[in-house]
């Protein structure tokens, strides 16, 4: 005969496998089967990408033999899936990675990401990876290896990821959507996994407040504020308003920059792996015109000073150059931060409007100056006629005297 407590211990214990079961055949990865009539005891479903991990953990060896399934994909596209001890992101992250080259055979490595650009060239990762292979069946791509892992690497960070392919190359994959939420933890030994995504989310804010505010900054109130100093000085009444104008918008401009800026040096910083050097470089221009603009208002020379001219040539081709920088910059942001196409969309509307309304006041100012200036002719004509008429009349007179 079972004595009680033990007979009590069997049914929990059947009851809590049942349990178990019942929720790994509620989850998709529950039901997918493998080829090779592989069976893994434990699996997950991925909170994005349509991925799902399945693995068989060995604790006496710490082993883990493992399954990575992405499905809805195709030839064209690479996939991966890492272990990352240092932080949910790619940047440091022991990656396994299969894409299907020129011949249409399927290729299966380890590539560590370092901290410059991913380059994901084959390489040795900081644990041992026996076996590694992948299949592309239908639309679904698996990479099969065999990991073994220390100890600090049992319960750690994961990243999945895809990307489109070059040619024989992996191309860089989206930086927003689900592929900036493809993060999460796993503990290998209890099966434990967690969706990550929080610090992701945080990231994503902060890029996108540093998009907005550069392009609102940079991108509209820097092109306002040359356009106000270009066309509203011609009208007499606009005089000195326009100059104040000016000012406000170019300050304003350089302020809310500044702060775009900023948040972008703090992005490098919390992202030692991720570099966009041509979108840096270009920002650190800007930057550094802008304050060079800002402090030659210090320096401005009255309009009669000798040294004026040469002061506007230097103040006119700082401030269009960053006009012209600040637009090419932030449309390499826009590529950087893949959004959804109307808000590209947005900002080219708004350059269209602001050339529609450049181009009306350029033809106005222009007819203005130009009737100025032959009203200028005019009264010059007049008066040197009437210097004539009044020399004539006086010689006349003297000489009839």
């Amino acid at each position: 005969m079972v004595n009680k407590p033990i007979a009590c211990a069997l049914f929990f214990s059947f009851v809590a496998a049942l349990f178990a079961s019942s929720y790994a055949q509620q989850q998709t990865c529950g039901r997918q089967a493998f080829n090779n009539n592989k069976v893994y005891r434990t699996c997950t479903d991925l909170p994005v990408l349509n991925s799902f991990l399945h693995w068989n953990y060995d604790p006496s060896t710490n082993t883990v033999d493992l399954a990575f399934r992405h499905t809805t994909t195709s030839s064209s596209r690479w996939v991966a899936w890492a272990l990352n001890p240092s932080g949910q992101r790619m940047a440091g992250s022991q990656c396994l990675l299969a894409f299907q080259n020129s011949t249409g055979r399927p290729v299966a490595y380890t590539t560590p990401i370092g901290s410059g650009s991913p380059t994901l060239q084959p390489g040795r990762l900081s644990f041992q990876v026996p076996n590694i292979s992948a299949t592309l069946e239908g639309n679904q791509w698996t990479i099969f290896a065999t990991l073994q892992l220390t100890n600090d690497l049992l319960s750690t960070n994961q990243v999945w990821q895809e990307g489109p392919m070059n040619g024989d190359t992996p191309g860089a994959h989206a930086m927003s959507g689900d592929n900036a939420r493809s993060v999460g933890t796993i503990d290998f030994r209890t099966g434990q996994t967690t969706a990550g995504g929080g610090s992701s989310d945080s990231r994503r804010r902060r890029r996108n407040t540093h998009g907005v505010l550069n392009a609102v900054s940079w991108g509209v109130l820097m092109p306002m504020g040359a356009m106000i100093a270009r066309y509203l000085k011609v009208f007499k009444t606009a005089n000195p308003a326009w100059f104040y104008l000016h000012v406000a918008c170019q300050a304003s401009g350089y302020i809310v920059g500044v702060a775009g800026w900023g948040t972008g040096i703090k992005l490098g910083n919390d992202s030692p792996g991720i570099k966009f050097n041509k979108h840096r470089n270009l920002g650190i221009a800007l930057f550094a015109i802008g304050t060079l603009q800002m402090f030659a208002m210090l320096l401005r020379p009255k309009p009669d000073h000798k040294y004026r001219l040469y002061w506007n040539i230097y103040h006119w081709s700082l401030g269009y150059s960053v006009i012209v920088l600040s637009i090419i910059n932030i449309f390499e942001g826009f590529d950087i931060l893949d959004p959804e196409k109307k808000w590209k969309r947005a900002y080219i509307g708004i350059l269209i409007f602001l050339g529609a309304v450049a181009a009306l006041l350029e033809a106005i100012t222009w007819v203005i100056v130009l009737k100025r200036k032959n009203g200028n002719s005019v009264k010059h004509h007049h008066s040197i006629n009437g210097a004539n008429g009044a020399n004539g009349y006086g010689a006349r007179t003297q000489q009839g005297a």
